[in-house]
């Protein structure tokens, strides 16, 4: 049997935690690798919304209430919620996960692992005591589950009828940031009915992380909150703007999906040609073991291409999905794998 045990110290409470996406510590590790870099140790999209242009006014006026309250109605529409009132946006999912411990009571927070250590870091850092769960039943002895689904980095994917059901007996917030792309087991449609809290990611969707948006689906009472939290101007002029735009874009994001399917399923053969194993994974993203990872991350890190290592699975590399014109160079970097 499996018993829930206290979460891994995987950095101290108050340090950052280590993210994808640093070439400046990539340049520093490797400074006679080739530029420009290939970044894939993110989970972002290569092939990136069409920004376009953007009026003058969203950058030089205050983002005016009727606009942010249009953009989260296009997000309800585009996630499946009813009610507009219960969807707040937020300067990214990341805003919302460290928000979230700030205006939740709660003793026990059990977060389902192994999966992005910001949640954990950030309930640790409001004095919580941190469970880590090895299975979804464990959750309901918390006062707070959280998990991510499809999970990140592993891509596991827990059903909606068990997450329907665990929301019955315990307060459940869903991280549903790569749930864009993966459509089918999401709860966001449902989430205030249940009583629970939905996160959703804008950036890496849209492949425009820089644009900071992300959105929470919660019952009434616990939105007023989070609007409390974060005032009057939580969201930029540009990101409601270009939020709205790409949102209503439903065909756009169909193709795309179609478009990373595909991608993903090339970067599973190129890995596999190259001996790893593959764990799991999004349409944008794919975790891989291998048991020289750390000499490979090294060797293509020298080609100048840059994945994610985890210091608790030295074994596993996460690989983003390459754009259009970087498969050769990954080819080519990893061709000497051992």
């Amino acid at each position: 049997m499996l018993h829930a045990r206290p979460a891994p110290d995987e950095c101290d409470a108050m340090a950052p935690l280590d993210h994808g996406g640093d070439l400046s510590a990539a340049r520093r590790r490797f400074p006679d690798a080739p530029e420009p870099w290939i970044d894939l140790s993110t989970g972002i999209n290569p092939h990136a919304y069409p920004v376009g242009a953007l009026p003058e006014d969203c950058f030089a006026r205050l983002p005016e209430p009727a606009a942010l309250r249009a953009l989260e109605a296009t997000a309800a529409h585009a996630y499946g919620v009813a009610d507009a009132h219960t969807i707040i946006a937020a300067a990214g999912a990341q805003a919302l996960i460290q928000a979230l411990p700030r205006i939740l009571p709660g003793r026990r927070i059990g977060v389902l692992t192994p999966t992005y250590a910001e949640h954990a870091a950030s309930w640790r850092r409001a004095g919580r005591e941190v469970v880590a769960c090895a299975d979804v039943t464990q959750l309901a002895t918390c006062d707070i589950a959280v998990v991510v689904n499809p999970n990140n980095p592993t891509g596991r994917v827990i059903t909606r009828d068990a997450l329907l059901a665990l929301a019955r007996r315990t307060l459940l917030i869903v991280d549903e940031s790569f749930a864009d792309l993966a459509p089918g087991e999401g709860i966001a449609g449902e989430a205030t009915a249940c009583g629970a809290i939905v996160l959703r990611s804008f950036g890496k969707t849209y492949g425009l992380a820089g644009v900071r948006l992300g959105f929470a689906i919660a019952p009434l009472d616990i939105a007023a909150r989070l609007r409390d939290a974060f005032g009057p101007w939580p969201v930029s002029g540009p990101a409601i703007t270009l939020g709205a735009r790409a949102l209503g874009e439903r065909d756009w994001l169909e193709a795309t999906r179609r478009r990373l399917v595909d991608d993903a399923a090339r970067l599973d053969a190129l890995l596999r040609a190259a001996g790893f194993e593959i764990v799991g994974g999004t349409p944008l993203f794919r975790l891989a073991a291998h048991i020289q990872a750390q000499a490979i991350a090294d060797q293509i890190g020298r080609a100048g291409v840059l994945v994610r290592r985890f210091v608790e699975h030295p074994h596993w590399l996460r690989f983003g999905i390459p754009a259009d014109g970087a498969w050769a160079r990954l080819e080519t970097a990893l061709g000497g794998s051992p």
